[in-house]
């Protein structure tokens, strides 16, 4: 559809447009009683989500984003299905799955009562999604644009055959500076530290997680809200989880940073990534007709403390 179709068809007055974007991509912009906000068609991708009564945006898109047709944009919200991290079969697909490459079409938008807009994207599955993983389905994503955000990523097996998979909503959530910042709600989990190689046997997380160099963990039994106390930015901001047993944190650190093109060197010091993830032992089995609900709020509050 073009930009004229799909406003025709979803556009909320004064509140929800479809606009080009960079790479000519097309953006869904949204600025309602609550917050501002914008999403990629590309991938399902929430790239910006700032409520008003912010003074900064709540996500990190870096500068050196590439915003073209089979490249994963660099930061937002990714949405990494049917699998998460490297190819689980070692066969050479793409890293955390094709969900996030892909082009997803719009199901509906709703202004809701009380100001807040929620958007419904959709992928299903298609020969070449077939080609590369050999499953039926429907994966929706609802965006609940209010005083937080909230995203809903809903998989549904459409075949006959049952199937496993792993995924996350990759939340890059913009901080002040990465030496000032924390995240809580971890203390006494036990997790898989992907950075010092081969996960061995799991470690337990004592106090707050800090980033003095990479970090890249897998939380098992995780709670269903986490904090990340950003001093330099003077905020909290607060991930609520649903449908979830497991949490990523991830910020590459500066070496691995100068090694990424679609990132610049300093720019890891302005994010962290806490991730709601069904990953590890929370691996989601579907049998046919089954569903799954991933779900991720994001919101914030005054001064960490």
């Amino acid at each position: 559809m073009t930009l004229d179709d799909l406003n025709a068809a979803h556009a909320l007055s004064d509140q929800l447009a479809f606009i080009a974007g960079p790479g000519g991509l097309p953006l869904i912009q949204v600025r309602n009683a609550h917050a501002q906000a914008q999403v990629s068609m590309h991938g399902g991708q929430v790239l910006s989500f700032r409520p008003h009564t912010a003074s900064a945006d709540l996500l990190f898109v870096s500068e050196r984003a590439r915003y073209q047709a089979g490249a994963a944009i660099r930061g937002g919200v990714p949405v990494c299905w049917p699998w998460f991290g490297a190819d689980p079969e070692g066969l050479g697909r793409p890293n955390h799955g094709f969900a996030r490459t892909r082009p997803w079409s719009v199901s509906g938008t709703t202004a809701l009562p009380g100001g807040a807009t929620r958007i419904t994207l959709a992928l299903t599955d298609s020969p070449d999604t077939r080609a590369i993983w050999p499953h039926r389905f429907r994966l929706t994503l609802e965006i609940t644009v209010g005083p937080s955000l909230r995203l809903a990523l809903v998989t549904h097996n459409t075949g006959d055959q049952p199937f496993t998979l792993t995924q996350a909503l990759h939340s890059y959530l913009a901080v002040g500076e990465l030496a000032q910042t924390s995240v809580t709600g971890l203390d006494s989990c036990h997790y898989l530290d992907k950075a010092a190689g081969a996960p061995g046997a799991p470690r337990k997380q004592l106090g707050a997680v800090v980033f003095t160099a990479e970090v890249d963990r897998i939380y098992t039994g995780a709670p269903d809200t986490l904090s990340v106390q950003d001093g330099a930015g003077q905020r909290v901001l607060r991930i609520r989880s649903e449908g979830s047993r497991t949490a990523v944190v991830w910020n590459p650190g500066a070496a691995l940073a100068a090694g990424m093109a679609d990132l610049a060197d300093e720019e890891y010091r302005r994010f962290v990534c806490v991730e709601t993830a069904n990953v590890a032992d929370d691996a989601v089995a579907l049998p046919p007709g089954g569903e799954h609900r991933l779900v991720a709020e994001i919101g914030w509050h005054g001064r960490p403390g």
